[in-house]
């Protein structure tokens, strides 16, 4: 029986030694870190490594459920998860400690509200969007893709890749320009 910590923030200037000096002082010896959205799992491989590692009997340790998932299907899905290999879930900041029916009830209780935070966020979003948009300040992302260059190195004979590396882009974009300029 070993307990495990993850750690996890949503962007790449955000920092997780707060989460990581927690889960030590939980007793967490071995602690994954990333940052990552937590929107889904798709991308997080420091979760998925530490999912396929834990054995029947460990624990997995987070400081908070949020960290671990934003909508309540994929915490669901996670614990369901932990729940059939004889894992464990607990929480530093929170009651959580899925082998208690309080701790169970607490923790289905946050993820409801961490995905009503999420989308929250996403709406508020999209409303300050077609606000800006009204006033015509809105025009969307900057361009990442120049068509023009693509164009220009393409009639003088690059494959795809090699346009895709020069320009720093990925070979979907190139094609993308090549059709739609035909």
């Amino acid at each position: 029986m070993a307990l495990y910590g993850y750690a996890r923030v949503s962007s790449a200037d955000q920092d997780y030694t707060l989460q990581e000096q927690a889960l030590r002082q939980a007793g967490c010896d071995i602690i994954r870190a990333e940052k990552a959205s937590g929107t889904s799992r798709h991308g997080r491989h420091e979760l998925k490594i530490l999912l396929d590692f834990l054995r029947p009997g460990d624990t997995l340790m987070v400081t908070r459920v949020d960290r671990l998932a934003r909508s309540i299907k994929d915490l669901q899905d996670i614990v369901i998860e932990l729940k059939k290999r004889g894992v464990s879930l607990r929480a530093t900041e929170q009651l959580i400690d899925t082998d208690s029916a309080g701790g169970k009830a607490f923790y289905d209780m946050l993820g409801v509200f961490a995905e009503f935070e999420t989308n929250l966020r996403k709406e508020r979003q999209r409303e300050g969007i077609e606000a800006a948009k009204a006033r015509g300040v809105y025009r969307g992302g900057k361009k990442t893709v120049d068509n023009d260059r693509i164009l220009e190195l393409h009639s003088q004979k690059h494959g795809a890749t090699k346009i895709a590396n020069q320009l720093g882009i990925s070979r979907a974009s190139v094609y993308r320009a090549l059709k739609s300029a035909n």
